[in-house]
């Protein structure tokens, strides 16, 4: 609370003394990433050296919420006309996803002609065709849908020379933050044209490398997005699994085969749907009924190598430059993937209302005769909100912890900072650790977890101008 209401006084010293901060001005050089980028992020990146033409790429498409409907319901032996009543009885549009399909099919024809209008191999794959082998044939790796299609074929690539482009295949329902400008979704060959040109900036956008070991560990890792398609059939394997698993001995180092673009959000698999008080008063629970599982997460911390730290929160994100204020947001709420802001900028921002009662308090306080108005409140509220974002390409993890409980046993030091490992034991019960929203690994009593940032992960993606 103390930094906090520091750097709120700091930022109204520097608002009230008439200090203008010019974020984003084309004097400097800064360029957009893409549609919805903010042009801050977008400050750094090289200049290519001379041009970009690959020989073979294989474009990654997304997959339609109409051909997941299909796809969940085909061990169903349903009939598109069931699956249209299905959707209805759901509120969803049968019509609409179609719709929306056609458009996002279009928009991947358009990305794969133009491809081999320039005479470059391509290879179209869906998300079960997309593996290690694929990626090591092609020169270039490219996503068709949105930004979680980007995570999706990023997760494959390990090479850090290789590039990762996304396309954004339905702008009107997509906010496409990793994606190409928006216009380029339309206009690819123009694409194309630049980066044979060299028009345009190689962005590297650093990611998270994790190691996982300890008792009972198991390095697999868990589709989320498969998961879904038949929740019951693979709840009772994975539960099959772990009971296997757990019968194993102490496992040293092991480095997981993804690295996170995005985030990574460490907790038991209840914890993320229960309010804190909730979460006390479970906890308090569970230790008069020992056979009852805790929601609350239970763990130790180290951050660059320091002391452990006890902690019981929610749980506990991590989050690269790129997953500052991504678009991507998931939770473990029965382990299904969902889609919101970025879990770390939700967590960390703070309300005007909050700021305007800290000021106020302040202003009692130290006697101070701040002119505290609308206008000085937003903008106290919009640099601090701001301060939460940086650039993909900083070498460094901003990790949160999500509504710490604080009490005579437990406490959190500090609730967020920018560090370059973190370090996490488990003492949970049924936790997962989450990459980007779409890979899952166990994370049970006894597992620890190091993760780092390591320049041989980065992600060579590119900067294109609108």
């Amino acid at each position: 609370m103390t930094c906090y209401r520091g750097f709120l006084l700091g930022s109204c010293r520097r608002v009230a003394g008439g200090r203008a901060a010019l974020r984003g001005s084309g004097a400097d050089g800064r360029r957009h990433l893409g549609h919805g980028q903010p042009r801050e992020l977008a400050s750094r990146g090289s200049r290519a050296d001379g041009g970009f033409r690959p020989s073979r790429v294989v474009v990654v498409a997304k997959t339609t919420r109409y051909e997941f409907e299909q796809q969940r319901y085909r061990y169903a032996e349903l009939s598109e006309e069931d699956l249209k009543q299905l959707l209805a009885l759901k509120g969803s549009s049968y019509s609409g996803l179609l719709e929306r399909h056609h458009i996002h099919t279009k928009n991947v024809e358009h990305i794969v002609d133009s491809l081999r209008d320039e005479g470059i191999e391509v290879r179209l794959v869906k998300r079960r065709e997309y593996n290690e082998e694929t990626v090591r044939w092609a020169d270039a790796v490219i996503a068709a849908g949105g930004d979680g299609t980007m995570l999706l074929a990023a997760s494959k690539v390990l090479d850090r020379l290789k590039p990762v482009i996304g396309v954004n295949t339905d702008p009107e329902r997509s906010e496409g933050h990793l994606c190409l400008p928006v216009r380029y979704t339309h206009s690819f060959p123009e694409a194309l044209q630049k980066f044979s040109r060299g028009e345009f900036r190689w962005l590297w956008r650093q990611r998270i490398r994790l190691y996982l070991e300890g008792t009972g560990i198991n390095p697999t890792p868990v589709d989320l997005h498969e998961q879904q398609l038949s929740l019951n059939q693979h709840s009772r394997a994975f539960n099959i699994e772990r009971a296997d698993d757990e019968r194993s001995e102490t496992s040293g180092p092991q480095l997981l085969p993804v690295r996170a673009l995005n985030e990574v959000f460490i907790g038991e698999s209840l914890s993320s749907r229960m309010p804190y008080c909730w979460a006390v008063a479970v906890d308090n629970l569970r230790r008069s009924i020992p056979n009852l599982k805790g929601l609350a997460s239970y763990y130790e911390i180290s951050v660059d190598d320091g002391p452990w730290e006890k902690q019981k929160s929610s749980g506990l994100n991590l989050c690269t430059g790129t997953g500052s204020k991504a678009c991507v947001f998931f939770r473990m709420e029965a382990r299904i993937l969902c889609f919101f802001f970025s879990r770390s900028f939700n967590i960390n921002r703070v309300a005007a209302q909050a700021v305007e009662d800290v000021l106020n308090i302040a202003r009692r306080q130290g006697n101070l005769t701040l002119p505290l108005n609308k206008e000085l409140v937003e903008k106290v509220t919009n640099e601090y909100n701001e301060s939460l974002l940086y650039s993909p390409e900083e070498p460094k993890i901003l990790f949160s912890i999500r509504e710490p409980i604080a009490n005579r046993v437990f406490s959190s030091s500090r609730q967020r900072c920018f560090s370059s490992k973190v370090c996490v034991r488990s003492r949970c019960w049924d936790a997962c650790m989450v990459v980007d929203g779409g890979t899952s690994f166990e994370f049970n009593d006894g597992a620890i977890a190091s993760m780092m940032i390591n320049k041989e992960d980065e992600l060579r993606t590119v900067i294109l101008e609108q």
